[in-house]
């Protein structure tokens, strides 16, 4: 590997613990002051070596994290492989009696939500918990008489013979953690919070002597309970969370994911310091894409530092039914096909044993991925974006001189959905134009905000069936593709259609039988040959490619062979569209369905790879593929086609029905497109985790509401029964509400 020193000391940059770090408030993406970078002859260019300046011995080499890019990163992998899913290799941390790492199970788990201080009812909930199959349960414990609870709620349990280990949830409350440390098996910190006071989102100045003050208040404040999990051999999660960042964290590295990796670090030093290693590491986000940023530079770090310690994974507030697991297959999904992630929990707001189930559906997933080390042929990798997120735009249609029908709504700009559509569906046209969500009027249909963008028609009608050919037609008026296998199109032309073809009719050319300027489709696994890809440099008619690797095939991965495709695209500079492309098995359970095309279809969208989704299961409802489709573009933070909910899953803090409430909203408002709701059960993680809301409804204390404005507080102490119009006339006061449509 190329190397080189740049001048010492860099302005900004410290090193401690082998670790890097920066000396005032600047944005990590935004480090480029440093004196001249030297230029190396490696695939990225250029590379900055920061030299400690104390000792002149600790280096960190950092590195554009993709060409062009102005984000620097630590110049190290951040998973074992990137063309096959291999386990990191992570320390044993005992819980309890349940060891948690590689050489391990992924531990699923959650949190009850019932009212700490009553023992009884929390006791019942644990039990369900535990009946369900769950490894950890998690108990907030905000006070003391919370912890004093905890007692009662321990013995309880080791009374009725569950021995689940127990998790206290931790916020602003050291001597709180310092008695229940007494009592239960692990404790998490959140470190924005633990010593740092509420952040005020307030941009602080400080000098390196200042800081350096912070940092002594943190180890004075956090040592005793590092020295009493000692003690009473407890583990510790340290849990940074996106919205709950401290002012003093903010003003260093922005609220960004390196600013969550930094927080985090800060504490596990004086972990390491005191010699205590019994620690996992979380880095969790309601935004699936932030939350996986941070992941990837947590543990760049440590492969930097030579650190092993596990990681619990999550995306926080993810919200509830279909919405919620799709969000944390994307997010969780993503991880696990990286071979990162040792215990996982679903947060939906749904009771907790109902996370149970869709939390060993992604453990499994990940289990079966790294144990057939699941990926491709080895390939040099240089053009994705790891820890910043640039999307890759193929190149949408163009509209040719001569052509009757217009092919530039065949796809879509911020993401397209292609639906696979049957003969029998043609029989009734306007069934079939409302089941792709376009408008009608007149019966006639025309494209709306969430309208299918193109149909996949494995067989064509006979020519002589005018009914459906004329349904077809009315489908390509309004830009509509209509894509069809070459065999079809050769023996019953559809005029316009978009033929379909493989690699092998490629290489026989029996494409060019079509007419000339023919559009096509060309579908492929990935992993074919470079000789084999080659050929599409010669096809001057591809509309799109389909990606798209058989469900469940033993040893391919469908995320490494789509990576290896999009490197040899962008090596031979070819912007053609690519659509992820998933056929699942007939009889494929729903929460598999979603969670299958979360992690392989997700884990490639928030790396900015990919153009749209084409999901086709033969036995389940054409409604419900068409809105996993569009909810999956949405939490890949793509296409935006419905009201965006932060919906936190409710735990023993919650001063309000969060299931019930959340579902008067969505009902009133998931009409609004482009509008963000974060409705929180309390504030504990900050207003911050709402940062990605344009409104937010957050408990402010029992049967009240406070009201949000982005991270501002507008309203406060409005009662509970009036608090659903107040949010909407809020948003109808900022000018974003619209009325709901009505039915034709």
């Amino acid at each position: 590997m190329a190397t080189g020193v740049a001048p010492a000391p860099l302005p900004h940059v410290r090193v401690r613990d082998g670790g890097i770090g920066f000396t005032r408030s600047v944005d990590f993406a935004k480090i480029l002051s440093v004196p001249a970078p030297i230029r190396v002859g490696s695939s990225r260019g250029r590379v900055l070596v920061a030299r400690s300046s104390s000792t002149g011995s600790d280096t960190m080499e950092l590195e554009p994290s993709s060409e062009g890019s102005p984000l620097l990163v630590p110049r190290q992998k951040y998973c074992e492989s990137i063309y096959e899913t291999r386990r990191r290799k992570t320390r044993t941390v005992m819980v309890g009696n349940v060891p948690l790492g590689s050489d391990h199970p992924i531990r699923i788990q959650t949190m009850t939500t019932s009212d700490t201080k009553d023992v009884a009812k929390t006791v019942e909930e644990v039990m369900r918990i535990a009946d369900k199959g769950a490894d950890f349960v998690r108990i907030t414990v905000q006070g003391r008489k919370e912890a004093d609870a905890c007692f009662e709620i321990k013995n309880t349990l080791v009374q009725k013979n569950y021995n689940i280990p127990l998790v206290a949830d931790i916020h602003f409350a050291p001597t709180v953690a310092l008695r229940v440390a007494e009592c239960f098996d692990k404790i998490r910190v959140n470190p924005g919070n633990f010593a740092d006071r509420r952040a005020q989102f307030e941009q602080l100045e400080y000098t390196e002597d200042d800081y350096q003050k912070e940092l002594e208040h943190i180890e004075k404040v956090f040592s005793p309970l590092v020295e009493k999990c000692k003690q009473y051999g407890r583990a510790m999660r340290i849990g940074t969370n996106h919205g709950s960042l401290s002012d003093r964290i903010m003003s260093y590295y922005g609220d960004s994911p390196r600013g969550m990796v930094e927080s985090a670090l800060e504490f596990a030093r004086i972990c390491r310091k005191l010699d205590f290693h019994n620690f996992v590491f979380s880095m969790k986000a309601s935004n699936p894409v932030i939350m996986v940023q941070a992941y990837r530079l947590l543990v760049a770090e440590m492969y930097n530092l030579g650190w092993d310690y596990p990681l619990h994974l999550g995306v926080t507030e993810a919200g509830e039914g279909e919405d919620g697991r799709m969000k944390s297959a994307i997010g969780i999904g993503t991880l696990l096909m990286d071979g990162l992630g040792d215990t996982i929990r679903v947060s939906l707001t749904e009771p907790p044993e109902e996370e149970i189930d869709p939390c060993r559906r992604l453990a499994n997933l990940g289990t079966h991925a790294a144990d057939l080390q699941i990926g491709v042929a080895p390939f040099e990798e240089k053009h994705r974006r790891y820890f910043d997120f640039q999307r890759r735009s193929g190149q949408l249609p163009l509209q040719k001189e001569g052509e009757e029908v217009d092919y530039r709504g065949v796809l879509h700009r911020d993401g397209s959905v292609l639906m696979s559509v049957s003969l029998d569906q043609l029989k009734a046209p306007e069934l079939l134009y409302k089941s792709l969500a376009a408008k009608l009027v007149v019966g006639m249909p025309f494209k709306d905000l969430a309208t299918v963008d193109s149909i996949l028609l494995r067989e064509l009608p006979p020519v002589e069936d005018a009914q459906a050919r004329l349904a077809l037609k009315r489908l390509v008026d309004i830009s509509m593709g209509v894509l069809t296998p070459l065999s079809e199109q050769l023996t019953k032309p559809l005029p316009h259609a978009i033929a379909l073809v493989n690699v092998d009719e490629l290489s026989s050319g029996a494409h060019k039988l079509l007419p000339e300027g023919t559009r096509l489709a060309v579908t492929l696994r990935g992993d074919e040959s470079y000789e084999q890809l080659d050929l599409l440099k010669g096809v001057d008619d591809i509309t799109m490619l389909l990606h798209s690797v058989p469900y469940g095939e033993e040893k391919t991965g469908r995320v490494h062979a789509s990576r290896r495709l999009f490197e040899y695209l962008e090596t031979n500079g070819l912007n053609f569209p690519v659509i992820h492309h998933i056929e699942f098995p007939i009889s494929i359970n729903r929460d598999d369905l979603v969670i299958g095309a979360g992690a392989n279809v997700g884990a490639l969208l928030v790396d900015g790879l990919g153009d749209g989704v084409l999901l086709e299961a033969a036995d389940q409802e054409f409604e419900f593929l068409r809105d996993t489709s569009f909810n999956l573009l949405q939490g890949c933070r793509m296409r935006n086609t419905k009201t965006e909910y932060v919906s936190c899953p409710s735990c023993g803090r919650t001063l309000f029905d969060l299931q019930e409430v959340s579902a008067q909203i969505r009902e009133k408002t998931s009409h609004l497109p482009g509008v963000s709701i974060a409705i929180m059960g309390c504030i504990v993680n900050g207003p911050g985790e709402m940062a990605d809301a344009d409104f937010g409804y957050v408990g402010g204390a029992p049967g009240k509401i406070d009201l949000y404005v982005g991270k501002t507080v507008v309203q406060r102490g409005i009662a509970m029964e009036g608090a659903t119009d107040a949010l909407i006339q809020l948003i109808k006061d900022h000018g974003r509400w619209v009325d709901p449509p009505v039915e034709e």
